[in-house]
């Protein structure tokens, strides 16, 4: 694994990177819980591809310009240093909030960088009949509650955390407000805007999950030009972590079916 590394391309964008393996750029995007939720994903995927995992600028303490208030700021930065560095046949994945980075990454990439994307449980467009649950109004049991198939045994009091860990919570919930809070965690324009992405979208859901449901899921898959849903049993949210083989091994026919260098030109 190459060590953490600090980038700022032509956006101006600070970005904290880790990169692991050779060969298929995967670009990897956490959600609100922060980069720790990706980590396991991240380590089984560079195994057999090149990942680039940053950590979204306000995320873990790293800075936040004052510039930077909403995700099409994100979106744009990463497209940005892909181009920057030349980088093409990229599959972006993202978890959650890191699930509608890629999406709108996916609509701006008009220089065809992406040829494919993996959304698990991502959030970042409004389907009237599935609305996203209000995640900064729940409780801690509340949280755990929507987001886990099995909530007992994910549920942390925050009573019980160290004073630090909490704080680093606590900052990232703030940061994700400010970025994703308003209208709350989408774009009102991106569900019409998906039709024109050509790359293949896989979006993986958790069965259980209750801050975006399945359904949800399905139309948000409706939604792409080349959109499939794929439901994970026994997992939530997250199911990279709930459900991690399961997970992966969609990933990775997905990673294969993809790349430009399995697809042949007739």
């Amino acid at each position: 694994m190459l060590p953490d590394h600090t980038s700022a391309g032509c956006s101006g964008l600070p970005l904290t990177l880790s990169e692991a393996g050779a060969g298929r750029p995967v670009l990897i995007l956490h959600g609100g819980g922060g980069p720790a939720t990706v980590a396991g994903l991240a380590g089984y995927l560079s195994r057999t591809a090149h990942t680039i995992t940053p950590v979204h600028p306000g995320w873990d303490g790293t800075h936040r310009p004052e510039w930077l208030t909403g995700i099409d700021d994100l979106a744009l930065g990463y497209l940005h240093h892909l181009h920057d560095r030349g980088l093409d046949d990229v599959l972006v994945v993202g978890s959650s909030l890191g699930g509608w980075i890629a999406a709108e990454m996916a609509v701006r990439d008009t220089a065809g960088v992406i040829t494919g994307l993996v959304l698990i449980d991502a959030v970042g467009v409004n389907v009237e009949a599935e609305p996203i649950t209000d995640f900064f109004a729940l409780d801690a049991r509340g949280a755990a509650e929507h987001s886990w198939h099995d909530p007992d045994r994910f549920h942390v009091d925050p009573a019980g955390l160290p004073s630090g860990e909490l704080a680093r919570r606590q900052a990232n919930m703030a940061t994700m407000r400010i970025l994703a809070g308003d209208p709350y965690m989408h774009d009102p324009k991106l569900l019409r805007r998906l039709g024109r992405v050509q790359a293949p979208a896989l979006l993986l859901w958790g069965e259980s999950d209750r801050i975006v449901t399945p359904a949800y899921g399905a139309a948000y898959a409706d939604a792409f030009a080349d959109g499939s849903l794929k439901v994970v049993p026994g997992a939530g949210h997250l199911p990279q972590i709930e459900q991690p083989d399961a997970t992966t091994a969609l990933i990775d026919a997905h990673l294969h079916r993809t790349s430009t260098r399995h697809i042949s030109v007739k």
